[in-house]
């Protein structure tokens, strides 16, 4: 059975920094992508970053780059991201999911029940 379990959400002021975990079990990690998405209260979902985990490949969009590191430690099957510079508009449900190789970062196999992130101004 594949579980992806999120970590490391909490309250934090503007310009502070968070570090998310992505533990995942019962997959190959190195045949999926891994990516993070938001969700923030009357918002639309929104792809953060993700990681192609067989040659490391990233990708963040615009509103993070420069702020946010993926990361992965292939032998702990974990994935990481570092929020830096975070701002309010920031907040939400941080939630990581797996894609098989091939299908790219966003046609999910499998995600994770989210940990939550506030930014407080």
């Amino acid at each position: 059975e594949v579980h992806l379990v999120e970590s490391g959400g909490g309250l934090v002021q503007a310009g502070g920094s968070l570090r998310l975990s992505c533990a995942t079990s019962g997959l190959i990690f190195d045949n999926y992508a891994i990516s993070w998405f938001r969700q923030a209260p009357g918002k639309e979902r929104e792809g953060v970053s993700c990681i192609s985990i067989s040659d490391g490949i990233t990708w963040s969009t615009d509103s993070v780059e420069g702020r946010f590191t993926i990361s992965s430690d292939n032998a702990k099957s974990t994935v990481y991201l570092q929020m830096n510079s975070l701002k309010p508009e920031d907040t939400g449900v941080y939630y990581c999911a797996a894609t098989d190789y091939g299908r790219g970062c966003w046609d999910y196999d499998y995600y994770g029940r989210g940990t939550q992130v506030t930014v407080s101004s």
